[in-house]
């Protein structure tokens, strides 16, 4: 049983396919937002692996959890912004999102995804009253995709997983990068380690890399 950020659904689906097409265990994956996940591990959720969107989660189970294994960082990821197709109200840049024509979506400031974009709102002094607090990133991106706000801050790839969205670059200055974490919650579980060995492992990268992660 994994459990990981919802911005690893894609990506993870596959090399859970992947990993049981050679051979390897039966693999159930449970997405949400890593605070979620991590309360839930802290409460006592029957998870073998856990991986999340940022180290502030992991860190709180391994506080809770100290019979698990070392955290190990496979992947990194970056912030856009996500309109509607053919972006008709013209956003072009982060301050965009200001405006008071504007409706915009992001997460909370509890789930990975929202801290970050937090973060790259104070860095761009930008100011601005979302309409809606997501549990998670793929929260966030469906707003968007039906028309239910103008815009939304999402992981680039998440953004690239969509055809109903268009996206734009946040500037490096003001972007954050998001490190992603694995761990398998009891050092001596050979499945879990099994998991953990793919993601790590050149198979692993390609997949990754296919799905637009960024390396460590």
């Amino acid at each position: 049983m994994v459990f990981a950020a919802a911005s690893l659904t894609d990506v993870f689906t596959q090399i859970a396919a992947d990993l049981e097409a050679e051979g390897g265990p039966r693999v159930t994956v449970s997405f949400a937002g890593s605070s979620t996940l991590s309360a839930q591990i802290i409460e006592g959720a029957p998870a073998d692996v856990f991986a999340s969107a940022s180290l502030v989660q992991m860190e709180e189970v391994m506080r809770a959890r100290p019979e698990a294994g070392a955290p190990v960082v496979f992947a990194t990821n970056g912030l856009v912004i996500v309109v509607e197709r053919g972006n008709p109200l013209g956003i072009r840049d982060v301050a965009d999102l200001a405006d008071d024509d504007v409706t915009v979506a992001v997460a909370d400031a509890q789930v990975p995804v929202g801290a970050y974009s937090a973060a790259m709102l104070a860095a761009a002094g930008v100011a601005l009253e979302p309409v809606t607090l997501e549990f998670d990133v793929r929260g966030v991106l469906t707003k968007v995709e039906l028309g239910e706000v103008d815009a939304g801050v999402v992981y680039a790839t998440d953004a690239s997983s969509s055809d109903g969205v268009d996206s734009i670059a946040v500037p490096d200055e003001f972007d954050q990068q998001a490190e992603y974490p694995i761990v398998a919650l009891s050092d001596d579980d050979a499945d879990a380690q099994a998991f953990i060995s793919y993601v790590l492992s050149d198979a692993g990268r390609v997949r990754l890399d296919e799905f637009g992660f960024g390396a460590p």
